[in-house]
């Protein structure tokens, strides 16, 4: 019993302990909420285009289903990685580049593949939209990308700001140095000096 008084005193509790972890290092509120919003576009994109029963444009519709299926499934998936614990685990460690380019990839693909679909379509309510909801997504991914480059800047050019977590920039010489590989200044023993001595 006197056991637990003194372990019960002096633990405190771990604040990130929970499964999701926003705001985290790569993902803030705001743009959890965007790539979230981004999965439901996607999605629904996906599924009104899977609906469409009749095409006479088949590849423009294969095209837009291999776009909003990628973006559904591969978005889902990214937000499931930054959004909790499960990045640590995994051997990537330059998430905020490849975030940035995932997105810009996929905000080209959906504009394109909407396009496409919006020019070569059989003018039915399904396609149009899905259509509707490509565009959508092309928004939402833009506006992540401003998000990214308002916050940090762009991830490859010189002047960007570094990401938490991702590589430090030397200025000296140019070479990307890790934070762990960076010496911590010594410390200084202060428990046997005297009183009157300041340093």
């Amino acid at each position: 019993m006197a056991q637990d008084e003194v372990y019960s005193s002096t633990t405190m509790p771990e604040p990130n302990a929970g499964c999701c972890r926003v705001p985290s290092e790569y993902l803030d509120k705001v743009r959890f909420a965007v790539k979230l919003l981004e999965v439901l576009l996607s999605m629904m994109a996906f599924i009104l285009e899977e609906v469409v029963s009749v095409c006479n444009y088949c590849t423009a519709l294969d095209f837009f289903e291999l776009a909003s299926c990628t973006s559904f499934l591969f978005t889902a998936l990214l937000l499931i990685l930054l959004s909790t614990k499960l990045h640590d685990k995994v051997g990537i460690e330059c998430w905020s580049k490849m975030d940035f380019v995932y997105t810009l990839i996929m905000a080209l693909l959906f504009l394109i593949a909407s396009i496409v679909f919006a020019a070569r379509n059989n003018d039915s309510r399904l396609e149009k939209s899905a259509v509707a909801f490509g565009f959508l997504a092309t928004l939402a991914f833009a506006f992540d990308l401003f998000l990214f480059w308002k916050t940090y800047g762009l991830p490859f050019s010189r002047g960007a700001r570094p990401p938490p977590g991702n590589y430090v920039d030397n200025i000296d010489d140019g070479d990307e140095v890790r934070p762990s590989d960076v010496e911590a200044p010594a410390e200084t023993d202060k428990f046997n000096t005297d009183a009157g001595t300041a340093e």
